[in-house]
């Protein structure tokens, strides 16, 4: 059971390392196409009305799914100073309280966005906009494939955690 553990932590650890590396794609484009509304806007005179939009939806995009990238990396927002403040053996269980946390609330807002993204893959929803595009719909999915990449990469994480404290406990630490 370990072995199958430790297997999907480290499966989950490349999906989210691949996914998070293809987003940077992702912001070059959205580069790409806001120099391009500069220069046909003040070049051209010739402003497009597609531009701000696309560009929103791909930064949108690409910040939603790097989540378990930044997960698997352990680069979110931490308070560092406590890190320095606290032993060690605290502070890995501060980690360990901090991804509970996150799981728990990541769950309930998976399953709070579920209904309406399941509403709008049924029947999709226009901005409204000159383009009119269906950028809410892209946004109310992709938060939802966000926050179930998220979970998994959490699971991954505690697993991580749990092998890391289990070692410590075999070695004598």
């Amino acid at each position: 059971m370990k072995r199958l553990f430790t297997r999907y932590a480290d499966y989950m650890g490349h999906i989210s390392v691949f996914i998070g590396h293809s987003c940077s794609i992702l912001y070059f484009a959205c580069i790409s196409i806001l120099a391009l509304e500069v220069v046909m806007r003040y070049g051209f005179d010739r402003p497009t009305v597609w531009s701000t939009e696309l560009a929103m939806t791909l930064c949108a995009t690409a910040w939603v799914m790097s989540v378990g990238y930044v997960t698997e990396r352990n680069r979110h927002i931490s308070i560092t100073m406590l890190e320095m403040l606290v032993p060690p053996h605290v502070w890995r269980i501060f980690r360990l309280i901090q991804q509970l946390i996150a799981f728990t609330a990541i769950l309930v807002l998976t399953l709070a966005l579920w209904k309406p993204a399941m509403k709008v893959i049924a029947r999709t929803e226009y901005s409204g906009t000159a383009l009119n595009s269906i950028q809410p719909t892209i946004f109310k999915v992709m938060i939802v494939v966000g926050c179930i990449l998220y979970l998994a990469q959490l699971a991954a994480n505690i697993i991580r955690w749990a092998q890391e404290e289990q070692e410590d406990i075999s070695s004598g630490n």
